[in-house]
C-alpha cells in the first residue's frame, strides 16, 4: 500500500496556508511549539484513549468506534467547559448520523487537567481567530479510537464531508498495527485535492470547514489490537450546533 508523504506547512505560515488553500498540515514538533508545551506533555494525554467508551450510534452496525466528547466556550485566552451536552449535526453535513442527538461519555477530568490540554485548545483557537475573528468560539472536543477487531474500521463512515463549523483540527494521537487511514482533503467548490497519511503522533491537520471537505480511508489490521487514535476539535462562531434545532 502506497503511503503519501504529508505536505507539511511551516509553523510561521499556518495562517497564510489556511487563507490560501483552506488547510494546513503541521509537524508534531511545531504543534508542541504552537501550544507552548513539550511533546512529552502532549504524550501524557494519550493513555486516556485506552479508556474510551463504545459508540452505540453507528448506523452501519459496526462496533469499531470508541469515543468521548466534551464542549467548551473560548473567549480569547479564556476556556470554560460547558455543561455536558449531546453532539448534534444536521443531515446537510452528516448524511449518515445527522439529525440525531448523540450523547457520549464526557472526556475524563484527569485528561482535561493535563497542562497540554488547555494550552493546545487555546492556542489553536487563537490561530483560528487570526483567520476569522469571532467574539466567542463554541468548541467541541472528540476523542476517537477506531479499531480493527471486526477486520476493518472506518474513521469517517459518513464519507467525505464538512462538519458545519468554522474550523476543524484533526490530531493523530497514535497508530498501532494498522494499514490504511489515508487522509484526503478536497476543495468544497473546486477540483483541487490532496492525499497523505498521518503517521507521527501529534501531527495536526487544521481545516477551514467552509472551504474544504475531508475524509479518512478505512483501516485494516497488521497485527493484534490494531487501532488509530485521533483528537478532533471544532470551533464554531455563534453557538453550538443543535442550539435551537
Amino acid at each position: 500500500m502506497t503511503t503519501y508523504a504529508p505536505p507539511f506547512t511551516d509553523l510561521a505560515h499556518i495562517g497564510a496556508a489556511l487563507r490560501a488553500t483552506g488547510y494546513a498540515l503541521v509537524r508534531p514538533r511545531d504543534v508542541a511549539a504552537l501550544a507552548g508545551c513539550t511533546l512529552d506533555e502532549l504524550d501524557a494525554l494519550a493513555p486516556s484513549w485506552d479508556r474510551l467508551e463504545p459508540d452505540h450510534y453507528l448506523k452501519d452496525g459496526g462496533k469499531y468506534r470508541h469515543r468521548r466528547h466534551s464542549c467548551f466556550v473560548q473567549q480569547g485566552a479564556e476556556l470554560v467547559q460547558s455543561p455536558h451536552r449531546a453532539h448534534w449535526q444536521p443531515l446537510e453535513y452528516n448524511a449518515l448520523h445527522g439529525g440525531m442527538r448523540r450523547m457520549f461519555e464526557p472526556i475524563e477530568p484527569a485528561t482535561l487537567a493535563q497542562p497540554a490540554w488547555r494550552r493546545l485548545l487555546v492556542e489553536l483557537g487563537a490561530l483560528c481567530s487570526q483567520v476569522r475573528a469571532a467574539p466567542a468560539w463554541y468548541v467541541e472536543a472528540h476523542q476517537f479510537r477506531i479499531d480493527t477487531l471486526e477486520g476493518i474500521g472506518r474513521p469517517t463512515p459518513e464519507g467525505a464531508h464538512r462538519d458545519g463549523v468554522d474550523f476543524v483540527a484533526v490530531l493523530l494521537v497514535g497508530r498501532h498495527h494498522i494499514k490504511g487511514g489515508e487522509t484526503r482533503v478536497f476543495e468544497a467548490a473546486g477540483p483541487g485535492g490532496q492525499r497523505f497519511t498521518m503517521t507521527e503522533p501529534w501531527t495536526l491537520l487544521l481545516l477551514d470547514d467552509e472551504r474544504v471537505i475531508h475524509e479518512s480511508t478505512p483501516i485494516q489490521p497488521l497485527g493484534a489490537d490494531g487501532h488509530r487514535d485521533t483528537l478532533v476539535l471544532t470551533w464554531r462562531a455563534g453557538s453550538f450546533q443543535g442550539d435551537g434545532a
